[in-house]
């Protein structure tokens, strides 16, 4: 366990950390600036440089893309189940539940317990599960739907690329590769740098609530990963990563749609904290049971 936490975990611990004591003392990390540079030029990048090197075949990408929507929808019936009996607010906090951290969290826990195979296999989830919380987890909070937004994100295009390049078994410029590389290799230590700063500005409201359905998020999240993996016979890594992201807590954009929608911004602000937090714990050891059985 310990060398899944130095090898994997305690460099990802680094940078959050960093990013967080860079804002805690006054600097400026802007997101509006850093979001769209992301979501926009440096993840796709990343798709496309990820792709063309872990070579995921069509029949491995499709599967794990299926068994992530089937997860999702799960986090998404359970959660809703689970927040009808609790007499909770569906609007405020179902995408908390539906959407893990799979792109600031989940990226580089699987590059570095994984390697960039397992690298290619999160990209897989974290584009369904981005895609979900960008249309309709954002639909929820706002109360209402605009399904223009998944035309204009360019993730989609990304994949659709990534694979057809992969498929055809197209060997692109290497000063293309490179630069796809090289962009793409800002994403992930900046995600990780913007997860620190958003921390560092956010307050717990109401702690039992938020350790409650921060349990739900991490151990449905697990528990579903666990069964979908197995029911659609994924590879050892590809399970691995599937799992792990699964298990991810609760993904910060959840928290930025809440504020921007005015959907008590305060609960979601604690359940992004409080999830973070307590991954800190349940990471490392995930990380262990799945690196342990994936060598068997």
């Amino acid at each position: 366990m310990l060398n899944v936490f130095f090898a994997s975990v305690l460099p990802v611990l680094c940078t959050i950390a960093l990013g967080f004591a860079w804002v805690h003392y006054g600097r400026a990390l802007d997101a509006n600036v850093l979001t769209p540079l992301l979501v926009d030029i440096g993840t796709p990048c990343l798709i496309v440089s990820t792709l063309l090197k872990a070579a995921i075949s069509p029949q491995a990408f499709v599967a794990v893309a299926l068994a992530s929507c089937v997860a999702i929808c799960a986090f998404a019936v359970v959660g809703g189940i689970a927040l009808w009996v609790s007499g909770l607010s569906l609007r405020t906090y179902l995408p908390s539940v539906a959407f893990p951290n799979a792109g600031n969290l989940g990226l580089p826990l699987a590059l570095y317990a994984f390697g960039t195979e397992g690298l290619g296999y999160a990209i897989v989830f974290f584009a369904i599960s981005s895609i979900g919380n960008h249309s309709i987890g954002q639909a929820l909070a706002a109360g209402t739907a605009n399904w223009r937004t998944l035309a204009r994100m360019p993730m989609l295009y990304a994949i659709i690329l990534g694979l057809a390049v992969t498929y055809f078994r197209i060997e692109p410029p290497t000063w293309i590769a490179n630069t796809l590389g090289l962009i793409g290799s800002l994403t992930i230590p900046v995600m990780l740098l913007m997860l620190g700063g958003t921390l560092a500005k956010l307050q717990m409201v109401t702690l039992p609530r938020a350790i409650a359905l921060s349990a739900l998020r991490i151990g449905c999240g697990a528990v579903i990963g666990t069964v979908v993996a197995y029911l659609f016979g994924l590879s050892e890594t590809a399970k691995a990563v599937f799992i792990l992201q699964c298990a991810m807590p609760v993904a910060v954009y959840c928290y930025m749609y809440a504020q921007r929608w005015n959907s008590e911004p305060e609960e979601v602000a604690g359940l992004v904290f409080l999830s973070t937090v307590a991954s800190c714990v349940t990471v490392p050891v995930l990380l262990s049971v799945l690196t342990f059985h994936g060598g068997d």
